[in-house]
């Protein structure tokens, strides 16, 4: 569906077709902005596309399977307290959804409780803003007890809010304690203390859920595997990479939030070494605060990871604006995103470009720093995923330290423990002996040292 321009009468776009019902219409309301300013919520903005913001919010829509009758552009000069958008353009999209016999408005935008319900009151219909519709999304998706626990309480926070939306028997009182008793509690009351009680009992279920994902890191760590942790917009093709990195069939489709709840795998790295790699929930722009902090024990994984690939669709035409979008998140984490010690970007879906343009693009990668260089692969065809492997092992190599040793080689035991708990770079047989050079984590170093007899490798 191509979306359209809704600015003015002369703009307003027709009812297509026979009328249907339980349809959806998918607003962008976007403030008339330049580049590099910011936007009204305070937040740094990198000039988005208007019709693929709105791309996006339609994309959000048929994630949960809403049939979208139409897709419109509503640019505004400034937000309207009451109703966010003006009031000549709330009565042209009230004709509008007549027309369409629309049931929900979906609004690209964070609405107040008072906005969303002036709007469903002008509208005659169930307006939901994007918070609320990425909140809906979630709320399908989350398969795993953890998830559902994350979702379940980023909505009631959201809820929580959205109480003076409710019908007039919230303004009721119930009766005091006994007969006398006094005017009592209101029902909105009585309401906001349920959903207060129920998100005191899932954060007390949530933080079980931290303690037991430090006791598997815990675990990991005396092993010990390095974490690799996946992070980038949604639909930048993560889940793809994860499987290609790994072997793996974590669910990847083309559809925004394809995988919600988190995932580890083994990652085999190219001298034999392992490290655990994680896939996590995407970002996306204005992801909702309430997600941020109670997904907060998901990304953890990310929070403790030793590399974080930053994965990015660089074939969208909004890449730039995405990977500002996902730096403002990871800052949220408390993760800086220019840290080159610690994050890797990986220019993804390089499938999608011709071989001049192509050329182009690793010019681009060539003419980074050398401490913040660009991956280019394509996680479908498998392009680039050696190179990307090395680039994470010598990462990860930056906090183990190299040994030579000399082992005999009927020593089968210490050979295989060896194998088991260090990198092997090199191994060659003299005289019934190996001479071999491997790469351990520092909690190994000293275990290898006085068993092998190992001293520092010395660089040719």
């Amino acid at each position: 569906m191509e979306p359209r321009n809704f600015d003015g009468d002369a703009d307003r776009p027709r009812s297509a077709g026979a009328k249907q019902t339980g349809r959806v219409l998918v607003i962008g309301p976007y403030l008339r902005v330049r580049a590099g300013n910011a936007d009204a919520q305070g937040e740094s903005y990198v000039l988005r596309d208007a019709e693929a913001r709105l791309d996006e919010a339609a994309g959000l829509a048929r994630a949960i399977d809403l049939a979208i009758a139409d897709a419109i552009i509503a640019p505004i000069s400034q937000i309207r307290p009451a109703t966010y958008i003006g009031k000549g353009k709330v009565e042209e999209i009230t004709g509008l959804i007549k027309g369409l016999e629309v049931d929900l408005v979906v609004m690209d935008c964070a609405l107040s409780p008072i906005q969303q319900r002036n709007l469903e009151k002008e509208w005659h219909a169930k307006v939901l803003d994007r918070t609320g519709l990425i909140l809906e999304i979630f709320g399908r998706r989350a398969k795993t007890r953890e998830g559902s626990l994350q979702v379940e309480l980023a909505h009631l926070n959201y809820q929580r809010s959205r109480l003076v939306r409710s019908w007039t028997h919230l303004e009721r009182q119930r009766g005091g304690f006994g007969f006398m008793g006094g005017p009592g509690e209101t029902q909105i009351e009585a309401d906001r203390r349920l959903i207060q009680e129920r998100i005191s009992k899932l954060e007390s279920e949530l933080k079980k859920v931290q303690a037991t994902r430090r006791l598997h890191r815990a675990g990991r760590q005396r092993v010990p595997y390095r974490v690799v942790a996946l992070v980038g917009y949604t639909n930048a093709g993560k889940s793809t990479l994860f499987n290609r990195l790994t072997r793996a069939d974590v669910q990847a489709a083309d559809m925004l939030f394809a995988t919600l709840d988190p995932t580890l795998r083994a990652l085999t790295l190219p001298h034999g070494g392992k490290a655990m790699l994680s896939d996590t929930v995407g970002f996306i722009s204005n992801l909702p605060t309430q997600l941020v902090a109670a997904f907060r024990a998901t990304l953890e994984e990310v929070l403790e990871a030793d590399v974080i690939l930053h994965v990015r669709d660089i074939s969208h035409e909004d890449a730039e604006a995405q990977q500002s979008d996902v730096d403002a998140v990871l800052r949220q984490l408390g993760i800086n995103p220019d840290d080159s010690g610690r994050i890797i970007e990986v220019w993804n879906k390089i499938d999608r470009f011709d071989a001049e343009q192509r050329e182009e693009l690793l010019n681009i990668a060539a003419r980074r720093p050398e401490d913040h260089p660009a991956m280019l692969v394509s996680a479908v065809s498998g392009e680039g995923i050696d190179a990307l492997l090395a680039a994470i092992e010598q990462r990860l190599a930056t906090k183990r330290t190299t040994l030579d040793l000399s082992i005999d080689a009927a020593d089968g035991a210490g050979i295989s423990w060896l194998h088991r708990n260090s990198e092997v770079l090199a191994k060659e047989l003299h005289d019934g002996r190996f001479d071999m050079t491997v790469r351990v984590d520092e909690t190994k170093r000293d275990i290898v040292v006085n068993r092998f007899d190992a001293v520092p490798h010395l660089s040719a």
